[in-house]
């Protein structure tokens, strides 16, 4: 006898999903009517800000906050602990600019004291005032903890301190008899490595987001330079002069190892020729201003 495969029985139903969905249904306007988390809210915004259209998806999949952006977190802690320190342990009139204590800091960078090399690093921890350990603080944490949720936390940390050293060893030779505080290298590192990423996936990323980054970021490296440069030649109070070297010398190792790390995403680093021709790069200028500290520096 033939069966007629139409025929159902009125009393079977269909299994659902625990959402209450037919199984196999995936009805665009089910979807378009789930709610979304303020967590995946928040990536979404991140994806949009640090990937080309293209590697949103891929991000998203993903996406958590564990572990969380440690780094960034835990280095401004640390800066911020150490300006602290400074700050009650010699008693200041005022805390806009600290005095005599930084400067004579075994953390900060002294250029007739280089041969202590640690200086060439520490100096990050060392700032001059509230004004500028807010500006680098509220940078690094509004730049370093977004690409440390796309990245991960070692190759933000990698560019963060080729960014502080790249910093020092450039103000030791193209001005060296200044002192260096702060966490501008670093800061910089990342806002370079930010900025070329911007420009060379500028087709692929939302185009009114990209040209507001791009201007956001031409405007705030413009004034931040233009008050380094004043404090630095037309200013005459010790406590106020920030070497606008190390800045540039960040902002470059950004724009080279940082564009690297923060481009390839998801990618692996050591099959990309970009990633051993900045490697090279940043170890040669290393070994010229390791000797030209050792035999050249007027210092």
């Amino acid at each position: 006898m033939d069966i007629d495969i139409e025929e159902q029985d009125p009393l079977a139903v269909d299994p659902v999903d625990r959402d209450g969905r037919r199984m196999g249904d995936t009805g665009g306007d089910d979807d378009g009517n789930r709610k979304i988390g303020c967590c995946e809210r928040f990536h979404r915004s991140i994806s949009k800000w640090m990937l080309p259209e293209e590697l949103h998806e891929q991000y998203l999949e993903r996406a958590n906050c564990c572990p969380p952006p440690i780094f960034i977190i835990l280095i401004s802690i640390g800066e911020l602990a150490v300006f602290i320190y400074y700050a009650v342990w010699k008693p200041q009139k005022q805390w806009v600019t600290l005095g005599e204590g930084i400067w004579n800091s075994p953390l900060s960078y002294k250029s007739d004291r280089r041969e202590e090399a640690w200086r060439f690093v520490s100096y990050m921890f060392v700032h001059a005032g509230v004004e500028h350990i807010l500006g680098n603080l509220v940078m690094q944490l509004l730049l370093g903890i977004p690409l440390e949720l796309v990245h991960k936390g070692f190759e933000v940390g990698m560019v963060y301190m080729a960014g502080v050293l790249a910093g020092s060893l450039a103000s030791s030779i193209f001005d060296p008899l200044s002192t260096l505080v702060g966490a501008s290298g670093g800061v910089y590192a990342l806002i370079g490595g930010y900025f070329m990423n911007a420009v060379v996936n500028f087709r692929e990323m939302i185009p009114v987001l990209g040209v507001f980054r791009i201007g956001v970021i031409v405007i705030i490296v413009g004034t931040d330079v233009g008050f380094a440069l004043y404090r630095r030649f037309f200013t005459h109070d010790v406590g106020l002069k920030v070497s606008f070297v190390a800045h540039i010398g960040g902002g470059v190792a950004g724009m080279t190892i940082g564009y690297v790390f923060f481009s390839a995403y998801n990618q692996k680093l050591l099959k990309d020729p970009r990633f051993w021709l900045c490697i090279v790069g940043y170890v040669v200028f290393l070994l010229f201003a390791v000797l030209f500290n050792i035999f050249l520096s007027p210092a």
